[in-house]
């Protein structure tokens, strides 16, 4: 996990949400999927991207203000999905073992209903998903009055992403202004 700056390169917005939309996480998943499909992306790369994203996308939603955006920026080297908030904290993150993050410990075994619960508990994996399914290419860009979390997707084989896609198919996308 890093902090990036702005390459530069024009992002192209997927979506676009506010702080009152309900469903934002599937819609997320929809035109992210979609996206990654037409820029020749397959499988397996497709599910990880779209969990770990899916994850970015209901921590923004869930900690941060809106208004909310999701977009693909492209470099010679790989794809960039970002998900940007109005909030310009950069979260606390959690400590990332060497090893598995979700594998049993020893020490845990044998403390009843309590550790059970501990080690079910849906709340506090989400960056550690991410950590796992991008290999550590994720991180956040930090602007004035926002942030922007990220993960980096290597090209696909062949080198065949010519660069991102709108929702619905058309190339191209909107251009932001405001320099993020």
């Amino acid at each position: 996990m890093s902090v990036r700056r702005s390459s530069g390169v024009a992002p192209r917005v997927l979506l676009r949400w506010g702080s009152c939309s309900s469903g934002a996480p599937a819609q997320a998943r929809a035109a992210l999927r979609c996206a990654l499909d037409q820029l020749g992306y397959d499988g397996e790369a497709i599910s990880d991207a779209v969990l770990a994203v899916s994850e970015l996308v209901a921590n923004a939603t869930e900690h941060s203000v809106g208004p909310y955006e999701m977009r693909l920026r492209r470099t010679a080297a790989e794809v960039i999905c970002e998900v940007e908030d109005g909030d310009p904290r950069i979260p606390e993150l959690p400590g990332f073992p060497v090893a598995a993050p979700f594998g049993p410990v020893e020490e845990d075994r044998g403390g009843g209903l309590d550790a059970l619960c501990a080690l079910l508990s849906e709340r506090g994996r989400g960056l550690h998903i991410v950590q796992e399914l991008t290999k550590g290419a994720w991180g956040f860009t930090k602007a004035r009055r926002t942030k922007a979390a990220w993960v980096a997707l290597p090209l696909p084989p062949g080198g065949a992403a010519c660069g991102p896609v709108r929702p619905g198919g058309a190339r191209g996308g909107v251009r932001r202004d405001d320099g993020v």
